[in-house]
């Protein structure tokens, strides 16, 4: 019930957002170009439990994004992402891990905010394909749960910054819509995502340190990976329409 309540939290902010994005695009004119739209995928944790394999999703992702294309060359882009994942020592290949076998499920929710820079010239203004790879970073903020491991205390739920770096390619496919792929691996500023290094309440540094697993000084990561589809509007000034 808790998973539910959280994934239709996340489906209620993302319809608002969404609405206030396109909004403010349209109210401001048509100078410039936007995109509004869907990401669908997977998502994976990279920690102290569970595969270090970079792209192994063990859930489903699912987010909104906005784009403002300013240039054929970049557009600044935010976007909101939720996303479920599992860490099992039983599929890692360190043997260590698969003595150990531990498993957790975890979730995240993130908001982020960057600039997307294209490869290659990038004109929506134009009739006919437009397509390029592109590189996507900035700074997001994600709230995500985490376990006690006190007796009597349910999980809770904390929040932490991390760095994207995407890597992505998207084409347009018609006057109006544009399909991408895209992978994503953020650089968290925790190492509690896989409840290996809890927030613990003991006597003495001892209990403390015996109730953590892994790397207590490596912080963990987690990756998105999937499709964005996303519909253009806006138009250049007619001074530029012939360009």
């Amino acid at each position: 019930m808790l998973e539910f309540a959280i994934f239709a939290n996340f489906l209620e902010m993302m319809r608002t957002v969404l609405l206030m994005l396109a909004f403010f695009a349209v109210i401001s004119g048509s100078a410039q170009t936007y995109e509004v739209g869907l990401f669908g995928g997977g998502t994976n944790v990279i920690g102290d439990i569970g595969r270090t394999t970079y792209i192994a999703p063990s859930g489903l992702a699912l987010g909104g994004i906005f784009k403002w294309n300013k240039s054929k060359r970049y557009a600044w882009r935010g976007h909101m992402i939720y996303g479920e994942f599992i860490a099992d020592d039983k599929l890692s290949g360190i043997p260590s891990r698969q003595i150990r076998n531990s498993r957790m499920q975890n979730n995240v929710l993130e908001l982020s905010a960057g600039l997307e820079l294209n490869f290659v010239e990038y004109n929506l203004h134009k009739l006919g394909p437009a397509f390029t790879p592109y590189l996507f970073t900035g700074l997001t903020y994600f709230r995500y749960g985490y376990q006690t491991l006190e007796p009597n205390v349910d999980a809770k739920r904390d929040g932490a910054v991390s760095i994207p770096m995407v890597v992505g390619a998207k084409l347009r496919i018609n006057q109006f819509l544009i399909l991408g792929g895209e992978i994503g691996a953020r650089y968290a500023f925790t190492d509690n995502l896989d409840a290996s290094n809890p927030i613990l309440i003991y006597q003495n540094e001892a209990d403390l340190w015996a109730n953590r697993t892994g790397n207590v000084l490596s912080d963990d990561w987690y990756v998105f990976s999937g499709l964005t589809l996303t519909y253009t509007f806006g138009r250049k000034p007619c001074k530029d329409c012939f360009q």
